[in-house]
């Protein structure tokens, strides 16, 4: 079983920046697969950010392209998501998310394991 907690959210004007930060427990980190994920309200959840388990590979949605970096330390069973450039349309809860493997996964059906997610407010 894994334990996943965010921290990190809060509100900010656009332009501003914010680092979430996300802690497992349960197992090492350095064995799964992890992903940030995103829920507005009304919509869907939706792909943000996935790393391999080495840090070498990553992915990004379009929209957080360019303005985001995920990283993680598996040595400290921590993962980042560093978010600059922030707009109104980023307001969301931000969920980590991670599961066996070692590879980038974009799906939340990938994912067995969630954190409880923070809330991140841009304000125009």
């Amino acid at each position: 079983q894994v334990q996943l907690v965010e921290s990190g959210g809060g509100s900010v004007q656009a332009g501003g920046s914010l680092r979430l930060t996300c802690a497992a427990s349960g197992r090492t980190l350095g064995g799964l697969a992890v992903g940030w994920f995103r829920q507005a309200a009304g919509k869907e959840r939706e792909f943000v950010a996935t790393i391999d388990w080495r840090g070498y590979i990553s992915s990004y949605a379009e929209s957080v392209k360019g303005r985001s970096t995920i990283s993680r330390d598996n040595a400290k069973n921590t993962m980042y998501l560093q978010m600059n450039s922030l707009k109104p349309e980023d307001t969301a809860v931000y969920y980590c998310a991670a599961d066996l493997g070692v590879g980038v996964r974009d799906k939340p059906f990938q994912y067995a394991y969630w954190g409880q997610g923070t809330q991140v407010t841009v304000s125009s």
